[in-house]
């Protein structure tokens, strides 16, 4: 049995560790734009969330004008400059870590340091059963019995799985109370 270790984002261009990407995409238009404030989303995929939180990522990038980056239009593709808030209005940019899936002992702190990685301010969602409390492997001696045990999650997000259109509307709830935080 092979154990898969998760990257953490890097600040600045730094690598990561060998493994399945943390995908980082930015929103900044559409119906999760809000006043000066943009979302950069972190998915930290982990188990079948990460298929619903593709997908509803994807439906958030059809929503972006064309030529934006990060909208599969042919437009240059995001590839992750700036992370640190270089080369952006970062007044109103607020990273958002996606966790998705089951967090397991050996995964967590893995998920801590991409926590601890992500460029302040960061917020967390946890997206699906598995991710909020363990889902229906709460009680394995190998599975952290939520991402909350680890790092500290704003928005959660219940469903096994949940639909995209879950994760839109936690996105939403979180982008509206960090606008009201402001």
């Amino acid at each position: 049995m092979a154990a898969v270790d998760l990257p953490v984002p890097g600040r600045s261009g730094g690598t990561a560790a060998a493994g399945p990407s943390v995908a980082a995409t930015a929103f900044s238009a559409g119906d999760l734009s809000a006043a000066g404030l943009s979302l950069r989303v972190f998915d930290a995929g982990l188990a079948c969330c990460a298929v619903e939180v593709s997908a509803a990522l994807r439906r958030c990038a059809e929503l972006l004008p064309e030529g934006t980056p990060g909208r599969g239009d042919g437009a240059a593709p995001d590839d992750g400059a700036g992370l640190d808030g270089s080369g952006l209005d970062g007044s109103g940019l607020v990273n958002v870590l996606v966790v998705a899936g089951t967090v397991t002992d050996k995964l967590a702190p893995l998920v801590l340091a991409a926590y601890r990685d992500l460029p302040e301010p960061r917020r967390v969602l946890s997206f699906g059963a598995c991710s909020n409390s363990g889902g229906p492997y709460w009680d394995s001696y190998c599975v952290t019995k939520g991402a909350d045990q680890i790092i500290p999650v704003d928005v959660y997000v219940p469903g096994c799985p949940p639909r995209p259109e879950a994760l839109l509307a936690g996105l939403r709830l979180l982008r509206d109370t960090t606008g009201e935080q402001r």
